[in-house]
């Protein structure tokens, strides 16, 4: 009767310290081939959302023309289509109904005006790194570029 306590118990005894070293392994494995394809998707993500919200700022200083005639200057920046600047006339927003957002890597997007590029406004996110240049998540993304 005791030997079939025993081995009752060591049926009953639960996961071995074999079986966990294997089941954590698996993991890590998967961990290892998962993750690095996650993190690009993210990154891509963020690159798609900056040259949304750069179009989205296009299309609300579109209305902003319309009312007063001129862009606002690099001095009135993107907050121009949130708050009236004191010295424009026919104002009618705000343009923007939610504060100016930061790029998707929490650094200030940059406005010039008169731009650069053409008749519009340069607008720009220097991406992950914040530094102008770069290549991949680290590469500008531009107002007058489509890529």
């Amino acid at each position: 009767m005791r030997n079939e306590k025993r081995r009752r118990a060591k049926s009953e005894a639960g996961v071995t310290l074999i079986e966990m070293l294997v089941v954590v392994t698996i993991i890590a494995l998967f961990a290892a081939v998962v993750a690095p394809k996650m993190f690009g998707h993210a990154d891509k993500a963020r690159v798609t959302a900056a040259r949304t919200q750069i179009s989205n700022f296009g299309t609300a200083l579109g209305a902003y023309k319309l009312d007063t005639s001129m862009f606002p200057t690099t001095e009135q920046g993107l907050q121009a289509l949130r708050v009236k600047p004191s010295n424009v006339n026919q104002w009618q927003g705000p343009y923007f109904q939610q504060d100016v957002p930061l790029d998707p890597w929490s650094h200030a997007y940059i406005y010039k005006y008169p731009g650069e590029h053409g008749d519009e406004p340069d607008i720009l996110s220097y991406g992950a790194d914040g530094q102008p240049g770069g290549e991949g998540i680290n590469a500008d993304i531009l107002s007058w570029k489509s890529n």
